[in-house]
């Protein structure tokens, strides 16, 4: 966590939000088992990424989950220049926007969640809400299913709520969600569908 403040989630509220995506090995499972069982996510999309596969995004929205942005690709923001960083930014709201085919919701989440005080001003001005995490599953690390759902359920199990962060282009968590979906589901927690009030306009130059 980053911030003072979090979203407001009532005990056992969780929000689930991938990112890295869109992948074409691993988001069509991501989706089936969030549709399966009935429940929405926030996904934070890399714009290159998004513009290799559109057609997988768009199936992202036509599910009716959430879609903000993640940079155009993943590079260490607090480590560029301010112009360069807005570029990562905007570069990267565009794309998903244009692959999606529709406008995103004013969220975003920094690559490694790597932020600073200019870039933080910057979102605001847009009006552009920031997301870090409650609690990190670490699936990019343990690369084992079991492992991301013995990490999520702990940490949740601790902390009774929160925003949980996984990727939806890693196999470990395609494969672990069915399950990890069946835990939340049997130890009582309700998976909390973020939804924005307003769009987020694509600034014309990029």
């Amino acid at each position: 966590r980053h911030f003072p403040q979090t979203l407001p989630l009532a005990s056992k509220e969780v929000v689930l939000t991938f990112d890295d995506g869109p992948s074409s090995a691993t988001t069509g499972r991501v989706l089936d088992a969030l549709a399966k069982e009935c429940v929405k996510a926030t996904f934070f999309p890399i714009g290159k990424h998004a513009s290799w596969h559109p057609e997988i995004l768009k199936q992202v929205v036509a599910k009716d989950h959430t879609v903000g942005s993640h940079s155009w690709s993943h590079a260490n923001l607090a480590k560029k220049s301010l112009a360069e960083a807005k570029d990562e930014i905007e570069y990267g709201i565009s794309a998903v926007a244009v692959s999606a085919g529709r406008p995103l919701a004013p969220f975003f989440r920094f690559p490694g969640l790597s932020q600073t005080p200019e870039l933080t001003a910057y979102l605001a001005e847009r009006n552009i809400g920031i997301f870090s995490t409650d609690l990190d599953s670490f699936d990019f690390r343990t690369k084992n299913p079991d492992k991301v759902i013995a990490a999520v359920m702990t940490k949740l199990d601790k902390r009774g709520k929160g925003i949980v962060l996984l990727h939806d282009f890693q196999h470990s968590t395609a494969v672990a969600l069915p399950a990890l979906l069946l835990q939340l589901k049997a130890k009582g927690f309700r998976i909390v569908h973020l939804k924005a009030k307003d769009n987020l306009t694509s600034l014309p130059q990029y």
